[in-house]
């Protein structure tokens, strides 16, 4: 309830009869159970587009943002996308499961619409040769996110190690975790188990104790949050004590807080707001200003996509139309001022970005911090991941 009263406070005031109106349309995963890894991503573009429509300017179009709720439901969001479409949007941002992507590709398809998945997992279509209509300013992809914590596995363990997996039965979180059994192997690592748990699953101790039983030496997650975590925690609870690394989704760092287990290491591509940068001070007044009941730390991901929204509006001007806009996403630069270790930039053939800069994080017990690990490392993105 208190999300559709900010939601409908920010449609009015991005409403005025001196400007034009850009529909901006998001079907995203605000309720349910991946709702904490999406809720706050969304949040943080409302309040983003919310700033950028009260400072506005003669340059360009204002924003009109549309948020429906899918609840990470395929069927919910294909009526998301039709409703956006007919509401005008020039824009359909994706924030929620990849198991809603192919209603809203075909929706956006049908319109010649793009989509920005924005808190969604980049999907393979965004990688060179990238799809038309789709581009992707998430962190997280999963075949370079999973060759880097396999890399990073490396370095710690060798190859000679036994090595535990763990993905949700959803299929970009399959994907990105198949990729790393596979490249892990031709490292020369030992995959002694993989576990693909239903996103309904309400107990997560049968499917650790099948990883415990291997005996693995590390154990690596790639998936929402929640599975993430509860992986984590259940084998915990059977007292396997080593390494486990997983994605630092929005969630990441108030949960290594909470945790504060030194073997939990998280990767991910944003900075945390324990650095405390410019950047993360302005997202947090913006949040602290609206009343907003999610946490600053979590809305990286929104602000991101705000970020690039304002960007393609600048360079497209006044009367946005779709084909400008879209002609303008495959040759855009947008500087993320710190939020990321490099910009968004997308070309005509990729709609990822150029490079993808990771970090790994810990919980220094010795401090009782947050501690960075392994500084910024780079991959160049090329059609590998296609």
């Amino acid at each position: 309830m208190r999300y559709s009263m900010l939601l409908a406070v920010s449609l009015l005031s991005a409403s005025t009869a001196a400007y034009a109106e850009t529909v901006i349309g998001v079907s995203g995963a605000l309720t349910g159970p991946a709702a904490s890894s999406y809720a706050p991503a969304v949040e943080g573009l409302r309040l983003y587009v919310e700033q950028m429509n009260k400072a506005g300017g003669d340059s360009r179009e204002k924003v009109k943002l549309l948020i429906q709720d899918d609840q990470g439901e395929a069927s919910k969001a294909a009526t998301n996308a039709k409703r956006l479409v007919q509401e005008g949007a020039k824009i359909i941002v994706s924030a929620s499961l990849s198991s809603t992507y192919a209603p809203i590709i075909a929706e956006a398809k049908r319109s010649d619409i793009p989509v920005l998945f924005a808190g969604s997992v980049c999907p393979k279509e965004v990688f060179p040769p990238a799809e038309k209509l789709l581009f992707c300013t998430t962190a997280f992809t999963a075949e370079y996110d999973s060759r880097a914590a396999v890399d990073f596995i490396k370095e710690i363990k060798g190859t000679n190690t036994k090595v535990g997996l763990g993905a949700m039965a959803i299929p970009v979180s399959r994907g990105g975790i198949d990729f790393a059994e596979e490249y892990a192997k031709k490292l020369g690592m030992n995959v002694v188990e993989k576990q693909i748990i239903p996103p309904n699953a309400s107990d997560y101790m049968p499917f650790a104790t099948k990883i415990k039983s291997t005996e693995p030496n590390v154990v690596y997650s790639w998936a929402p949050w929640i599975n993430q975590i509860r992986t984590f925690e259940a084998l915990r609870k059977l007292d396997w004590q080593s390494e486990f690394i997983t994605w630092g989704h929005l969630e990441a760092e108030n949960e290594m807080r909470r945790v504060r287990d030194r073997n939990l290491f998280i990767i991910g591509a944003n900075t945390l707001f324990y650095e405390d940068l410019p950047i993360h001070k302005e997202i947090i007044s913006a949040a602290t200003a609206a009343g907003s009941a999610f946490n600053p730390n979590q809305m990286a991901e929104g602000w991101i996509a705000g970020m690039t929204v304002e960007e393609v509006l600048r360079v497209v001007g006044r009367d946005a139309s779709t084909e400008k806009i879209l002609s303008t996403m495959q040759n855009l630069k947008v500087d993320v001022k710190g939020l990321r270790g490099g910009p968004i930039e997308f070309t005509p053939d990729n709609h990822f970005r150029k490079t993808q800069y990771y970090r790994i994080f810990r919980w220094d017990v010795s401090q009782s911090k947050i501690v960075t690990v392994k500084n910024w490392f780079k991959y160049d993105i090329t059609a590998t991941a296609r």
